[in-house]
């Protein structure tokens, strides 16, 4: 199983997920994909059932949020003055928003990792 332990060792490999092949893992890996989306996505028999419908749905939504604070990052100095938004505040706003962003873009690695092994176990069955 090269593949597993390639994947499991990279640091952006959720914590959450089992290692691919273990007991369980798959649930484990579904489990935390889940939790990536707002909870109002829970009762989508569809997300709960086909994961590879579940792994795409959270991609995009990781691309919409990322997307989302980059432009809350670019527009904060020039849009948050205006609000009444104290210079301390805005400075630490943006230095918000660029540690999202940072999570955000661990997170997509870590969901493309789940996804590869995901269908890497697909394929072998």
């Amino acid at each position: 199983m090269p593949q597993t332990a390639t994947t499991t060792r990279s640091p952006d490999w959720p914590l959450q997920v089992k290692a691919p092949g273990t007991h369980d893992w798959e649930r484990t890996a579904a489990r935390w994909l889940r939790e990536l989306l707002p909870a109002r996505y829970g009762g989508y028999l569809t997300l709960n059932r086909h994961p590879a419908v579940l792994v795409r749905h959270v991609q995009l939504q990781l691309q919409h949020e990322m997307r989302a604070v980059r432009v809350a990052l670019q527009t904060s100095r020039a849009e948050l003055p205006r609000l009444g938004v104290a210079e301390s505040v805005i400075e630490n706003t943006i230095r918000m928003y660029a540690v999202e962003l940072e999570q955000l873009g661990r997170l997509s690695r870590g969901v493309r990792l789940v996804n590869d092994a995901l269908c890497a176990a697909r394929r072998r069955r």
